[in-house]
């Protein structure tokens, strides 16, 4: 799961198409940044440096994010004890960032919206 720099750095609109592709994902504001939302449950928000997105991923997964690759995924202390991990996305492949979201989503998405997405 080690996530290493590829040529392309990602941009915030990197992440907001992957974001938006996902189904029931819907874009506004959150704390003064972009923020997306899966039917009204926080998913994911940009930080106002414009290169770090918090993401919802859940105790367990956060904590395997982490000891996967620091130099990607990494926490303030703000978020302590929080179920969320922050991205480094110019230091992230897209192809993980689109699994880790993937995988966000299907823990808040609701059944419904999860049984029309398969």
């Amino acid at each position: 799961m080690r996530a290493r720099k590829s040529s392309k750095r990602l941009t915030s609109d990197d992440a907001r198409l992957l974001l938006l592709a996902l189904p029931g994902v819907e874009e506004g504001p959150c704390y003064g940044t972009p923020g997306w939302r899966v039917k009204k449950r926080f998913l994911a928000r940009l930080k106002e440096d414009g290169e770090t997105l918090v993401v919802k991923v859940g105790d367990e997964e956060r904590d395997i994010l982490l000891a996967a690759d620091p130099e990607v995924f990494f926490l303030t202390p703000h978020y302590f004890g929080y179920p969320t991990v922050l991205i480094r996305l110019p230091k992230i492949r897209k192809p993980l960032l689109a699994e880790v979201l993937q995988r966000a989503w299907r823990r808040l998405a609701p059944k419904g919206l999860l049984e029309r997405a398969t």
